[in-house]
């Protein structure tokens, strides 16, 4: 759901230490390493990215989002720093908004539209201001259009700057704008690289999403098996907690005559 980040590949082993507990799960793990750096923009962007992230997968911890979001504010500096806070405002706003904690929808349009004018056009840091936008479009405001071209802009930018982490998310996005319209096989496609990416990059909260999204353009008995799956991810991390209960409503799709 959020989109990007530094991955295992980055070389620096501060990074990859981080990388390595986030995708386990562990953000409280990961936000802690970051804590010494929290005084520099970069490190108090990155540590307030991590525990919204922990809000969307886990459903709480919002009061200590909002404070690492607040200092990253005080200590950003140039355009592009501030930018990037008033992205990641705009997007803890809007997961707040999504899972009925505080409805801060204009909050997060208003904090997109600063992204927007502080975030250089062609940046790496704009690709994941066009995901988020869509996401408010797509999950808020209800205007799947919207949520597709912005999706779109997304994935060119994400792929122009080699943002793999980011292309598995703009992958599952417009997959599930195409399984929404019909489009079973363009969707299944885009779920199939979603999941590969995540795979390969070895993003475990993220995987189990994936798994159930492609279940969702199955047939069986290749649906349950992914399912089975990802229920098991899920017990094994205890996250998302959101996803348990779409994994036991959703009947699987009836095998083709």
């Amino acid at each position: 759901m959020s989109g990007s980040g530094t991955t295992a590949d980055d070389g620096d082993p501060l990074q990859t230490a981080v990388w390595r507990l986030r995708s386990r799960g562990c953000w409280t793990d990961a936000a802690a390493l970051l804590e010494p750096h929290a005084g520099a923009a970069a490190g108090a962007l990155q540590r307030t990215a991590l525990l919204t992230e922990r809000c969307v997968y886990t459903e709480s911890g919002w009061a200590e989002a909002d404070e690492a979001l607040r200092a990253a504010e005080a200590v950003a500096r140039s355009d592009e720093e501030r930018g990037a806070a008033a992205c990641e405002r705009g997007y803890l706003a809007y997961a707040s908004t999504l899972f009925g904690v505080r409805d801060r929808a204009d909050e997060a349009r208003s904090a997109f539209g600063r992204a927007a004018a502080l975030t250089a056009l062609t940046g790496r840091g704009r690709a994941l201001l066009d995901f988020r936008r869509g996401l408010l479009a797509e999950n808020v405001a209800d205007a799947p259009q919207a949520a597709r071209a912005a999706y779109r802009r997304a994935h060119e930018g994400a792929a122009a700057h080699g943002d793999t982490l980011l292309l598995s998310f703009t992958w599952r996005h417009l997959a599930g704008l195409a399984l929404r319209d019909g489009e079973l096989a363009e969707a299944r496609h885009g779920f199939t690289e979603s999941l590969r990416i995540r795979e390969e990059l070895g993003y475990l909260i993220g995987t189990a999403p994936a798994l159930a999204s492609l279940a969702d353009t199955e047939e069986e008995p290749v649906s349950t098996r992914l399912r089975t799956e990802a229920a098991r991810l899920v017990r094994l991390l205890g996250v998302p907690t959101w996803l348990a209960a779409h994994l036991e409503a959703a009947p699987p799709r009836p095998a083709a005559t």
